[in-house]
């Protein structure tokens, strides 16, 4: 009988935000292997007694598959716990390659990603009528090469809400990038280790971003959030709930 791994995204930090199926699965699971350099190891506090659990953050990718594949032979259900949304910079499309290769059966659960946890805790709609409707997930390019066509200072020409993955180390680089097409004056804030206990909130602008961030002392784990959604004084409101407009499930008053 084989058995099975299944791909979790752990959500970003608050062991509640796990999804109520991703839970299951860490209860059942034989096998768990999660990202211990992200993944709050609160997560894992409702694995069964006698489960074999894993730090990949101590493996290489020969060592993880290999675990995969031995477990999964010998009919064991492996969970492979990731943070936030597995598919965003999860590093799985790897994995799930060799698995392919092996037939080995898989499954992925999304989770919610650090993205969502930076909006919440910034209290802000990334996706505000006639401010921004397009949001731009990115990262700047590193040890991990990243197409030309996707640079920073190319993406900034959209003026659009951009959330910067994995660049705050480089705060100086993003910014001057950034200042290729956005004003000075734009708004941004730094969310580190969104929703833990010990998250933390810088604001500002791209004149003084790189310095509260510096005094901060913020260099890893935090997502970068920039434009004008994070600024605006008056909101506009959306056509959804406008007493005046019609859709399939209301008709507007005066009609």
């Amino acid at each position: 009988m084989q058995g099975k791994v299944i791909f979790i995204g752990a959500g970003p930090g608050d062991p509640e935000l796990l999804t109520i199926k991703a839970s299951k699965v860490i209860a059942e699971a034989d096998v768990i292997i999660y990202a211990g350099s992200l993944v709050n190891p609160e997560v894992l506090s409702g694995a069964k007694e006698g489960a074999q659990i894993y730090n990949s953050a101590q493996m290489n990718l020969d060592e993880i598959v290999q675990m995969m594949e031995e477990s999964t032979s010998e009919g064991k259900l492996v969970a492979r716990v990731h943070t936030g949304d597995p598919a965003i910079y999860g590093a799985i499309a790897e994995q799930i390659q060799y698995l392919k290769s092996k037939n080995i059966h898989y499954q992925i659960i999304p989770g919610v990603s650090s993205l969502f946890a930076s909006a919440a805790a910034l209290e802000a709609e990334l996706t505000q009528p006639e401010v921004s409707q397009t949001v731009i997930i990115t990262r700047p390019s590193g040890r991990t090469p990243k197409p030309e066509r996707e640079a920073i200072f190319r993406l900034a020409e959209h003026q659009a809400t951009m959330c910067i993955f994995l660049g705050v180390h480089m705060i100086g680089k993003v910014v001057s990038e950034l200042l290729t097409f956005y004003d000075p004056g734009t708004p941004v804030a730094v969310v580190q280790k969104a929703s833990w206990d010990d998250e933390k909130i810088v604001r500002g602008t791209l004149e003084d971003i790189v310095d509260q961030v510096q005094g901060a002392g913020i260099t890893k784990t935090a997502l970068i959030v920039v434009g004008d959604v994070l600024g605006t004084s008056r909101v506009t409101p959306s056509k959804l709930y406008d007493a005046h407009f019609t859709h399939e499930y209301r008709k507007g008053e005066g009609e």
